[in-house]
């Protein structure tokens, strides 16, 4: 066998189990959903191809109302994610010393150990009426009685931050840690404050990490099921728990499907919104982490 020819059977053998993946559990199931969000039920064994289920969501308000507050508190968990990652991936990859750089990430990586389930019954813990923080409350007389802290907006919120910071932290790090200390040096030589090298050196450097880690953590916390339904309780309206209603309770995979293809063309809009924004694209951002 010639060596091109081995090459190209290695490049195919390589390339196999990944074009497996794609097709098989990606390209496949959507193309699917979509089929099935275009078949409206006509009666029983019944069906029609439309568009009616896709009006008969914009007919319900509180369906895209759901949506919407999906994609608000999911840009708001983004941004405080953005807001308390930075510092640590700063201190990671440009304050903390060699020896202890592997420690903090480490330290930053324990939390996915720990499955998504487990990780919101400890908040549970923590926050419920009978919970630590409402014991402490009442032991310090800052309480007269049991304090529930869970079921409401803002311990959702903590709760998606918590879960997808670390999504956030890693592609900050691996930009971060590229960056040469020499334009840094020189920044503060020219007469630039911190806060001056801060804005025109280290944010448009860490601008593809920045990007990477939003666009992460956005579809992170948009599609999250667990946290929002464990936290924010029976009247959490998360849209990904009308896509389970549909499915599983109405049985109505035809609504299902066009909840869930709605959800995928809204946050891929709200990503190209944001790449246009920041003027990155999506190919560059990938290509630099």
């Amino acid at each position: 066998m010639k060596s091109s020819d081995a090459s190209r059977l290695t490049l195919i053998l390589l390339f196999t189990p990944f074009a497996l993946w794609i097709i098989l559990l990606i390209i496949l199931p959507q193309i699917g959903v979509g089929w099935l969000s275009l078949r409206e039920k006509l009666g029983p064994r019944e069906y029609a191809f439309g568009f009616g289920n896709y009006l008969d969501f914009f007919r319900e308000p509180i369906y895209w109302n759901t949506l919407l507050r999906t994609a608000w508190i999911s840009v708001l968990v983004t941004i405080l994610a953005l807001f308390i990652g930075f510092p640590v991936a700063w201190y990671i990859a440009k304050i903390a010393r060699q020896r202890s750089r592997a420690a903090l990430f480490l330290m930053c990586l324990i939390p996915l150990w720990v499955s998504d389930l487990v990780r919101a019954f400890g908040w549970i813990l923590l926050l419920r009426e009978t919970g630590i923080i409402s014991g402490a409350l009442q032991w310090a007389g800052l309480s007269s009685g049991p304090v529930e802290l869970l079921y409401n907006d803002i311990t959702v919120v903590i709760g998606m931050v918590y879960t997808v910071v670390l999504f956030m932290i890693v592609p900050l790090v691996s930009t971060l840690d590229g960056m040469d200390n020499a334009l840094l040096e020189a920044g503060y030589n020219l007469g630039g404050s911190r806060i001056t090298v801060f804005r025109r050196i280290v944010i448009p450097f860490a601008i593809p990490g920045i990007v990477a880690g939003c666009i992460i953590t956005f579809m992170l916390a948009a599609g999250s099921y667990l946290t929002p339904i464990l936290l924010g309780g029976k009247n959490s309206m998360w849209f990904t728990e009308q896509i389970y209603e549909q499915f599983v309770t109405r049985y109505n995979w035809e609504s299902g499907a066009t909840f869930g293809v709605l959800l995928l063309v809204f946050t891929s809009g709200v990503v190209w919104l944001g790449l246009r924004l920041t003027g990155q694209n999506l190919a560059s951002t990938v290509a630099k982490e």
